[in-house]
């Protein structure tokens, strides 16, 4: 006999009833709903019920509401892993996969640069982190113009078909800054040329709104100078950026240890891109995973809610029955 349940074809050696079913299955019929070719089954009858072959069942129970995994969605497409990383900086393609498996990324920036002609054989980044396994986000890293990016970001659609990209214009070598008027005009042509566009910019809300009404699917405010690790140095205004605009806002630069990680979070961004934080510790698989960690207790630090800050003390202990 064969049955089709929840969706899925099951073989049975004879007909039976649901009650008898369920006990083969291991379900507690207590605790479930079934239904049987599109009719629902009462539990005073799961005895009496036979169930033939080809018959359709649907075996239900309650779980708590929602999904119990946070994910955050951009561009239509859902993540679980709330950290980003980067894969330049470390010492070699080896150390660069050990890091971003255990950071648990599912994203990962990528710079597009000029094949080595020289040494066409000589392995690349594709050899040892698979985008079949990850999410490559090819970004602009290097650009100083809007024409730069534009093109840098064409020919990367063109060498492995990707629409989501992340977008950076800097202004000068020495501070990496963003450079917002080149930053506006990039945007706007890839938006029109089909781009999907997340996009690092510099930590102002105005700026912020302007990019997500243009059609950015995510913005990416510094968090300090890109590489500094000076950590999260405006908070006030990431937190506005937040509040001023729907789409997911990550932060993006300047991220030096875990605890910058988790600051990023407790302000509720969606995410934080990173890369020398880790590439450049001292052992950079270690502190992949305490980033990984760190993102995740932000993230549920914000959720559950801080405490209101006190200019007083208020005792823990109840003062009732003191000795």
């Amino acid at each position: 006999m064969k049955l089709v349940i929840n969706g899925e074809e099951r073989s049975f050696s004879a007909s039976m009833s649901v009650e008898a079913l369920l006990g083969e299955l291991g379900v507690d019929p207590r605790k479930v709903a079934v239904e049987r070719n599109l009719e629902i089954v009462p539990k005073s009858a799961y005895g009496q019920m036979a169930v033939g072959d080809g018959d359709r069942l649907e075996i239900v129970a309650f779980i708590g509401g929602g999904s119990h995994v946070d994910s955050f969605t951009v561009a239509g497409k859902t993540f679980t892993s709330r950290l980003l990383v980067g894969t330049g900086k470390y010492k070699d393609f080896e150390e660069t996969a050990k890091a971003i498996e255990e950071s648990g990324a599912e994203i990962v920036t990528v710079a597009v640069r000029r094949v080595n002609l020289s040494d066409p054989s000589k392995p690349m980044l594709v050899d040892y982190v698979s985008p079949k396994k990850y999410t490559f986000l090819p970004n602009t890293a290097g650009c100083y113009t809007a024409d730069d990016s534009v093109r840098t970001l064409r020919l990367a659609r063109e060498a492995g078909g990707w629409n989501l990209v992340k977008l950076e214009v800097l202004g000068d070598q020495t501070t990496l800054y963003p450079n917002m008027p080149e930053t506006l005009k990039a945007a706007e042509a890839l938006i029109k040329d089909g781009f999907e566009v997340m996009v690092y910019c510099s930590d102002d809300p105005i700026q912020a709104k302007i990019l997500e009404d243009m059609g950015c699917v995510a913005i990416m405010p510094l968090g300090s100078l890109i590489g500094s690790g000076l950590g999260i140095l405006n908070p006030i205004t990431i937190r506005l950026i937040k509040e001023t605009v729907k789409v997911p806002v990550l932060v993006d630069a300047g991220v030096g240890t875990a605890s910058d990680a988790a600051v990023a979070m407790e302000l509720g961004c969606d995410g934080v891109l990173m890369n020398t934080a880790i590439a450049h510790a001292k052992d950079p698989i270690r502190m992949a995973r305490a980033m990984k960690l760190a993102v995740e207790a932000g993230r549920l630090s914000y959720l559950a809610g801080r405490m209101p800050k006190k200019s007083y003390a208020d005792p823990s202990s109840p003062l009732a029955g003191l000795i």
